[in-house]
């Protein structure tokens, strides 16, 4: 039985709109879902924080197996929540599949953290014991985007649940169901009782409604760094925990004694795999002077090679955009660029949605498409002399999100790294990767720090409380 039939989905309890889910490919309607309004968050946060005090008090292994089972879901319902992915998000096929890997991962590392160590036994001064203890912080306030929606509304769902809280889930409007929807009914046959998760597909003003709910303690936020110091400066006034994975500008250092057979593959999979819509995209490409006509030549050529479609009905390599607005921003900084001297080596056209996968030279630090996070099928190329200026132009952005160096010494890749503050770097890869077992985040304007993930998931969605006990009430001079 298909876990998204039908293809209405009307919510009583949510009083918004009623929005159509579109294609981006072909502008067909796909369904329509209810959207929230800002008044349905205080509805739902009351509700997860009831259901979260028994939620919490359940035996660990059961909260583990709702967690497994989950996972165990993604899987047998692969076929249709590809067939989501890919035609409400625009995803190719295997991107679809990769974020059907990941979310059925990310649930099973979340029952793992169920049965993790709560706490320590501390040492003590007085005649008692003293420990910590690791307790749910109560509800968990997601919000997440359109460019990889399952992936990064899971990865904040499982563990906040696995660990005993109740979430909140405000998914982008225009992936509301695989990044919504499909959670919720995921969830619901896996067992995870009434009340713990809702959805609410909406606007900013709902996201902004429950950062601001008093019964919300933790907000999990992942989308545009402008979107994000909004969400942290309004947490920071309602002394609210905020985790921000935000945006990014990535640089892939290509060093002289890279192997140009190889690198071309990886190169182009960093900027344009789905279509360049992801935070860790590699924004910048980097390299060595001796190297870098030969590698835009190639680049341009690979970039010339793919093919770019309705990724439901054709094998493609890309997709289309998320959207007109989408399209129109890639393409005014493509413009802008070439108006102020950068040269077009492949791309800069689109018949739609679908975006040419896009090569540019003679880039400098003023140039639009090589300054800016570009969310785009877009690959600048600018040559470096030595590792010192590679280092200082990859270190020179106000983010700090990936890094990917090619070199085969990799204990020079391993310190040259040490002289870019990034939040994950990666030694003969591209830019873009993600794992459920490893911590996940950036630094500066790309986020606070590395906050999913392993040990990271119980430091963002727990709080840490000290115990004593003593056999004796404790005497006082008073």
């Amino acid at each position: 039985m298909p876990l998204l039939e039908p293809k209405t989905w009307q919510a009583s309890a949510l009083s918004g709109p009623q929005y159509t889910v579109i294609e981006p490919a072909t502008g067909d309607t796909l369904g329509t879902v209810s959207l929230a309004a800002p008044a349905d968050v205080s509805t739902a946060a009351a509700a997860a924080r009831a259901a979260q005090r028994d939620w919490a008090r359940t035996p660990h292994f059961v909260r583990a197996q709702v967690l497994r089972r989950a996972g165990d879901l993604f899987t047998q319902h692969a076929d249709e929540l590809r067939e989501w992915i890919v035609r409400e998000s625009g995803s190719v096929p295997g991107k679809a599949d990769f974020e059907l890997h990941v979310a059925a991962q990310e649930c099973y590392e979340a029952a793992a953290l169920a049965s993790r160590p709560a706490g320590q036994v501390l040492p003590s001064e007085a005649p008692r014991l003293s420990y910590t203890r690791r307790v749910p912080v109560g509800v968990v306030g997601v919000i997440s985007p359109f460019n990889a929606p399952l992936i990064l509304s899971i990865r904040s769902v499982a563990p906040a649940l696995a660990l005993g809280n109740g979430v909140v889930l405000k998914p982008d409007p225009r992936t509301a169901v695989c990044g919504g929807l499909a959670l919720a009914a995921v969830f619901a046959e896996a067992g995870l009782p009434q009340g713990l998760l809702h959805v609410l597909p909406g606007a900013a003003d709902v996201g902004a409604a429950l950062v601001e709910d008093p019964l919300v303690p933790v907000i999990s936020f992942t989308g545009s760094t402008a979107a994000g110091r909004a969400v942290g400066a309004a947490a920071g006034r309602h002394l609210k925990r905020a985790h921000l994975e935000l945006g990014g500008n990535s640089a892939l250092i290509v060093l002289e004694d890279a192997d140009l057979d190889a690198v071309i593959s990886t190169a182009a999979w960093g900027s344009f795999f789905h279509q360049g819509q992801i935070c860790m995209t590699t924004g910048r490409h980097l390299v060595h002077a001796s190297l870098v006509e030969e590698y835009a030549e190639r680049l341009a050529a690979k970039a010339d090679s793919l093919a770019v479609g309705d990724p439901h009905r054709e094998q493609v390599h890309l997709g289309p955009v998320i959207d007109a607005g989408q399209l129109a921003k890639i393409h005014g900084l493509v413009e802008s660029s070439t108006a102020q001297g950068a040269r077009l080596a492949a791309g800069g056209t689109h018949e739609g949605l679908f975006y040419r996968p896009t090569v540019l030279t003679g880039v400098d630090d003023r140039t639009p498409v090589y300054a800016e996070e570009v969310f785009g099928p877009v690959a600048p190329v600018r040559a470096f002399a030595d590792a010192d200026e590679a280092a200082a132009l990859a270190a020179d952005s106000s983010y700090g999100l990936s890094l990917g160096i090619v070199t085969r010494d990799t204990a020079r890749g391993l310190d040259l790294a040490e002289r870019i503050p990034t939040g994950i770097v990666h030694i003969n890869d591209q830019t873009v990767n993600d794992e459920a077992v490893a911590p996940f985040g950036g630094v500066a304007a790309s986020g606070t720090g590395a906050r999913f993930g392993g040990e990271s998931n119980l430091e963002a969605f727990t709080d840490v409380r000290w115990t004593t006990v003593r056999g004796d009430v404790a005497p006082y001079p008073f």
